[in-house]
């Protein structure tokens, strides 16, 4: 007699929140629940560079709203729950939808993920599709190595920065524009 496979429990957003502390990072992705270890040296120092540079921009303008790990509602059943390393949120929607203690319901304007040495192509395409599918406008991949900047605007209009190459963020951050080796350090 065969015995039935027990199908894996499906996740919600509330569960996730309701996790304790284990000093690892966790996302929802369509009820799967994916964890990562804490970020390595570089990773931290890269993101807290875009970070400073994009959050001095940001509460010099008074445009929204700057984050670092913060998990982010996607729309969809069952839940997901991503979390980028540096994110940006227009005022106007804050306004809205207001700080919560809860995850922000929706995708953020600017979503910036630094690759880490443990993820795959796959995994950080998959991401960043995610985030544009939610209504994400720019979403940044940040790789230290080979030191560029994939920005895509969409699933289709994908375009790699170089050191040497100025970053245009202006038409989702109100005025932002960076060269890419500032931000790499």
């Amino acid at each position: 007699m065969a015995v039935p496979v027990q199908a894996p429990a499906i996740m919600t957003a509330e569960d996730l929140l309701a996790m304790p502390d284990d000093g690892m990072k966790h996302e929802l992705v369509r009820g799967e629940l994916r964890t990562m270890p804490p970020a390595n040296y570089e990773h931290g120092w890269i993101a807290s560079r875009i970070d400073r540079r994009l959050g001095n921009h940001v509460e010099e303008h008074g445009t929204g709203d700057v984050t670092t790990e913060v998990g982010f509602k996607l729309p969809g059943e069952p839940e997901t729950v991503r979390a980028a390393d540096v994110a940006f949120v227009v005022r106007e929607r804050i306004e809205k939808v207001g700080r919560s203690r809860k995850f922000f319901e929706g995708a953020p304007d600017l979503a910036v993920e630094v690759v880490s040495p443990g993820d795959t192509s796959t995994e950080v395409h998959e991401k960043a599709l995610d985030w544009l599918a939610a209504g994400t406008r720019l979403v940044l991949v940040v790789h230290p190595r080979p030191r560029t900047i994939t920005a895509y605007r969409s699933a289709t209009d994908i375009r790699i920065l170089g050191e040497a190459d100025t970053l245009d963020a202006s038409d989702v951050v109100d005025g932002w524009t960076v060269r890419v080796a500032e931000l790499l350090g």
